[in-house]
């Protein structure tokens, strides 16, 4: 027995462990606690997890405290424990600087991303590509144009100068302070460009409005990808291009998800919705799903058009697949639905969301207020109030035309006054706009008279036409004839004021008036506007007709129907009154 007891202490005291396999179990440790730090959920485990690190002195591997820190920033926002496990390491590393300078941008306090980059280059460590990238999006949060120039200095003493993907961050960087002659020298300078720097200096042209310079370049470009025509196509729509957009589109060899958005959002932000909506229909044909951005365009065309029926579908199509209904999606869904009439979805929408902000009240707010009920708009807006949720100009737009639709000159008048007295809000051209279309539609024409010669800006065309439909409104022949010749600077083409001062003239009999209006007309050469148009839903498509229409294919069974309308109108006892049709 003792011989095997010798033999079995003698094999144990020589047994030793194989290097490689030591580093194999090292490094399934080092991954063991990486992944432990990448799946906590909460910082309390992160803390504990560091606290181990340290007992095991795991806390000096640069690997792990790398990780720990893009965890404590990136997912925590949390920088103070990056601060210390950066301190207590002996020799850090340029990867666990470049965690915690990225950290502190991503957590939005550049100025301590530049500060422990110097903090870097004290201890002898020297930067990397990733470093500078991190410290070129630090100068742009701060608008530092000197910081930056500082950081391309150290660009070039430490020879990226020629690094493809630094010069293109430092292309962004000077656009974005509006430099756009710096970002076009960085640009001239790079001896090798991918399409990636093409596209930054294409996207730099388009942000500080220089469209031309941007389709030069663009058609200069050796190889164009998906985001350069998203880029351009985004460029013709904000200048209200719509052809040069819809070309471009047209034009594109493939197009993905941002494309059929940008081009949709185009059509809606120059009042082309039934062509957003047609636009929608053909990315769904291409197989292409809508993201969030998609359906909240789409919406604002329903609301537009009036589509009712299309707007439920989407909104259908929300709930089956899986969207969040967020803050802006929400906001969209309400609006469209109050301003296709259907007030009680609108409010349905509103209630059911987990979050709402100000857009969501404002719209909420608007529609109570464009369907009459004043009252409860005002005490919607209290209820706003109540949540701690500041109103802004917006707001106030829809407060004051809500007081207008109701009557309520006093109320009006004291939600006007708190603008400025608790909000701090400065009342705008629309705000004036409002008030006086409130006080002229009370029979107030002298109030509203001196409230737009007491205002700090020129009054437009919209504040003097609201105080000539009051005018109209009260038969006040004196104001409505101050009102027309201030529009007649403003808007002398405009046949729309000099119809209604005539046929005031006209309701009163003063026939000189009305024959002097007509002569003026005629030698200014002003003829009637195009008539109006309506939109109407009808199988999920969008018609769009004007009086006297005969365009649509029922157009004969419709005036029919209103030529029945009419008959039991008489019967009923009613008469138009024709005092203004000459």
């Amino acid at each position: 027995m003792s011989v095997k007891y010798v033999r079995r202490t003698t094999n144990f005291n020589r047994f030793s462990i194989p290097k490689p396999l030591q580093n194999h179990e090292s490094f399934t440790q080092t991954q063991t606690i990486a992944n432990q730090v990448k799946r906590c959920s909460t910082l309390k485990e992160l803390e504990c997890i560091y606290a181990t690190m340290i007992k095991t002195n795991a806390n000096q591997d640069c690997f792990l405290i790398n990780q720990f820190i893009t965890s404590c920033t990136t997912m925590f926002h949390c920088t103070d424990y990056a601060i210390l496990s950066l301190t207590q390491m002996k020799e850090p590393n340029v990867f666990v600087y470049n965690a915690l300078i990225k950290g502190f941008v991503h957590c939005a306090h550049p100025l301590k991303a530049l500060q422990f980059y110097m903090l870097m280059l004290r201890a002898n460590v020297f930067p990397t590509s990733y470093t500078f990238s991190s410290l070129i999006k630090a100068c742009t949060l701060l608008l530092g144009i000197s910081f930056g120039k500082a950081v391309h200095g150290h660009i070039w003493k430490y020879g990226f100068d020629a690094h493809v993907f630094v010069q293109t961050a430092l292309i962004d960087f000077y656009s974005n302070l509006n430099k756009i002659s710096e970002s076009r020298r960085v640009f001239d300078e790079m001896p090798e460009r991918d399409v990636f720097s093409w596209t930054t200096m294409v996207s730099a042209y388009v942000r500080d409005g220089y469209l031309c310079s941007a389709t030069r370049l663009f058609d200069e470009m050796p190889e164009k990808n998906i985001a350069t025509w998203n880029t351009m196509i985004d460029g013709y729509a904000r200048l209200g291009n719509v052809g040069a957009a819809e070309l471009l589109f047209n034009e594109m060899p493939a197009k993905d998800i941002i494309s059929w958005t940008t081009m949709i959002t185009c059509y809606s932000q120059n009042k082309q919705f039934r062509e957003a909506l047609y636009v929608f229909n053909d990315m769904k044909t291409n197989g292409f799903s809508p993201d969030e951005v998609t359906i909240s365009s789409v919406i604002s065309a329903c609301a537009h058009l009036g589509a009712l029926d299309l707007g439920k579908e989407i909104h259908l199509y929300l709930m089956q697949n899986g969207f969040n209904l967020d803050v802006y999606i929400g906001s969209a869904l309400i609006d469209m639905y109050a301003k296709c009439g259907s007030l009680d979805r609108s409010l349905s929408v509103f209630f059911k969301l987990q979050e709402k902000n100000l857009f969501c009240w404002n719209s909420i707010i608007e529609g109570l207020a464009v369907h009459g009920f004043a009252n409860e708009a005002l005490a919607m807006f209290d209820r706003m109030e109540t949540e701690k949720i500041n109103p802004n100009g917006v707001t106030f737009i829809s407060i004051l035309s809500a007081c207008t639709h109701a009557g309520l000159v006093k109320e009006g008048l004291r939600r006007f006054q708190s603008m400025t007295r608790k909000y701090s809000i400065s009342p705008e051209l629309e705000h004036y706009g409002c008030m006086v279309d409130l006080l002229s539609k009370s029979g107030l024409l002298g109030d509203a008279l001196e409230l737009i010669r007491n205002m700090k800006f020129q009054p437009n065309a919209v504040i003097w036409g609201a105080l000539l439909g009051g005018c109209k409104l009260h038969r006040n022949l004196e104001i409505a004839d101050i009102a027309v010749k201030e529009l007649m600077v403003l808007e002398p083409n405009n046949s729309g004021y000099y119809t209604l001062l005539l046929n005031m003239y006209a309701e009163v009999n003063r026939w000189t008036e009305v024959t002097k209006i007509r002569v003026a007309m005629k030698e200014l050469g002003i003829e009637k506007r195009c008539p109006g148009s309506s939109w109407i839903e009808m199988e999920r498509k969008i018609y769009q007709f004007a009086a006297s229409d005969q365009s649509h294919p029922a157009s004969e069974e419709i005036y029919l129907l209103l030529a029945e309308l009419d008959r039991q109108m008489k019967l009923a006892g009613y008469r138009p009154q024709l005092g203004s049709i000459l």
